[in-house]
């Protein structure tokens, strides 16, 4: 029998030994991001993952907040996170300390994201934008490239909270070595 584990099971860290470990060196920015829970999804996913930030950008909302707390389930007290009023001041930033920018955004051209291994990444900032207007097209201009998540479906486009998931794992799976080589036990 396949049982559930527990949660006591799981061995997670605590918050303590959490804030120690190594993190992914990956940088979460939000353009403009409207909702409260999609920005606690994203807190929580990056704590997951354990990505090395989240940079909150112009009108997206900031912690304490219960509406991001209702999602993030305290994520937002173990992942670091910086607000920036300007992204393009966060975008410039991160590009100076030597960090590849990638827009997750559907453009004219761009790399599908089953293809991102085709970069050097060692420090990596994504970006995901507004819920209805996506990432600011001046954003854009500035990154290095733009990453599109495949889709198949009638829809447009997927709930940044989804696409924050999807593209993370890929990214984590090429730039946390940790989970080189662990086939099925990610």
């Amino acid at each position: 029998m396949n049982k559930k584990r527990k949660l006591w099971e799981l061995n997670r860290p605590s918050q303590e030994a959490y804030s120690l470990q190594d993190k992914i060196p990956i940088i979460v920015l939000l353009d403009d991001v409207r909702s409260f829970e999609n920005v606690g999804s994203v807190f929580r996913t990056a704590d997951s993952f354990s990505i090395q930030e989240v940079l909150l950008c112009g009108i997206t909302p900031v912690p304490p907040h219960r509406e991001i707390h209702k999602t993030a389930l305290g994520a937002t007290d173990s992942v670091a996170w910086r607000h920036f009023p300007s992204i393009i001041d966060a975008v410039l930033g991160l590009k100076l300390q030597g960090y590849a920018v990638f827009a997750i955004e559907q453009a004219k051209k761009t790399t599908p994201l089953h293809r991102i291994h085709e970069f050097t990444l060692v420090k990596v900032a994504l970006v995901f934008g507004n819920e209805v207007h996506g990432v600011q097209q001046a954003v854009v201009d500035l990154c290095d490239a733009v990453i599109e998540i495949p889709q198949f479906g009638t829809k447009h486009s997927l709930n940044i909270s989804v696409c924050a998931g999807v593209s993370l794992w890929e990214f984590s799976k090429i730039m946390n070595p940790g989970l080189q080589g662990k086939k099925g036990e990610a």
